[in-house]
């Protein structure tokens, strides 16, 4: 399966926040639970530079995810918690769906 990092270069511009709604995304896209531990797979298999550690870049680095992760929940774009797992709201639907229109719109330039 070909990452995300092959065909949406261009998400490394956009915030932590947006990486992390777009990883949820995915994830619900597949059908599967975004727990913690998956998102934290997903957004490091899909952007391993953002999500890595400094020194360890070849391990993902799940503090990255942590406070972001509990800033959308407050945010209401999220709900869910790390013993469970998480999911968009009608508000985070909207957000990855405009970030996926902006992708798509990108590539056609």
């Amino acid at each position: 399966m070909t990452s995300n990092k092959n065909n949406f270069g261009n998400l490394r511009e956009r915030s932590i926040n947006d990486l992390i709604v777009f990883a949820v995304f995915q994830i619900e896209e597949r059908g599967e639970a975004a727990t913690f531990e998956r998102l934290v797979k997903e957004c490091f298999d899909s952007f391993p530079k953002v999500f890595s550690f400094a020194k360890y870049a070849k391990w993902p680095d799940a503090r990255k995810i942590d406070r972001p992760l509990r800033d959308l929940r407050s945010r209401g774009v999220v709900s869910g918690d790390p013993s469970t797992s998480f999911s968009l709201t009608s508000e985070g639907k909207k957000q990855a769906e405009a970030i996926v229109k902006g992708l798509r719109q990108k590539k056609l330039l």
